[in-house]
């Protein structure tokens, strides 16, 4: 890389890591991921891959465009915020009912009553887990917000062909945090598959989703 260029790289990669650090739903998906053992690197390629097209879409783009239309924006929020209430409800029904666990824990096999019955749900398809990870990477405001939007608009603090170097660092930046998630959750993953931490997971999430709809939300007023 050009000496002159590093600034750039590495700016590019503080945004995107201090925006996606936070706990938000493309994170606690992973996690879920990871503690089921279901798919996980291949939801961490989605989630990665999602937010590396984001900022292309941003720095090559959306932000030389002035940004989205008031119109565009507003759908695309309004979509997103519906997707994750919808999507907290469904946390919140399995924090509310844990016992309706066990019957799924029964459809794998598992015995009823055992933890494993109660924390694991039905084994779910690669094409499921796709779409799940897409769901929670495209039908987000709040990811593509963050990427393309704020680093998009980011980058035009820097000339060509720095502005480039800047997304590149943003992407680097996305890619080394999922990994380094999907990493961590796949080693102390199932130190925490138990009841209690799934229903505060749950809880959690559901708490954490709706108040992210919420804020969109009010964002369009």
């Amino acid at each position: 890389m050009n000496p002159f260029t590093a600034p750039a790289f590495f700016a590019g990669m503080l945004l995107s890591l201090s925006l996606i650090m936070a706990i938000g739903p493309q994170n606690a998906h992973v996690i879920r991921s990871g503690i089921l053992r279901q798919h996980l690197w291949l939801t961490v390629a989605v989630c990665a891959a999602s937010d590396v097209v984001f900022i292309a879409l941003g720095v090559a783009g959306l932000a030389q465009l002035g940004g989205l239309s008031d119109k565009l924006l507003g759908a695309m929020t309004g979509g997103g915020a519906l997707v994750l209430m919808l999507y907290g409800s469904q946390a919140m029904g399995r924090f509310l009912r844990p016992a309706a666990d066990t019957v799924a824990g029964a459809a794998t096999g598992a015995g009823v009553g055992t933890d494993a019955a109660i924390a694991t749900p039905p084994h779910i398809s690669p094409r499921r887990a796709i779409a799940a990870a897409l769901a929670f990477s495209w039908l987000n405001p709040h990811a593509w917000l963050d990427t393309a939007v704020v680093i998009g608009t980011a980058s035009l603090a820097y000339a060509r062909p720095d502005n480039a170097v800047f997304g590149l660092g943003a992407a680097t930046g996305s890619v080394l945090w999922f990994g380094a998630l999907g990493m961590t959750v796949f080693a102390i993953g199932q130190r925490m598959n138990s009841p209690t931490v799934w229903r505060a997971l749950d809880g959690l999430v559901a708490l954490m989703m709706w108040a992210t709809a919420v804020w969109l939300l009010v964002g369009l007023f």
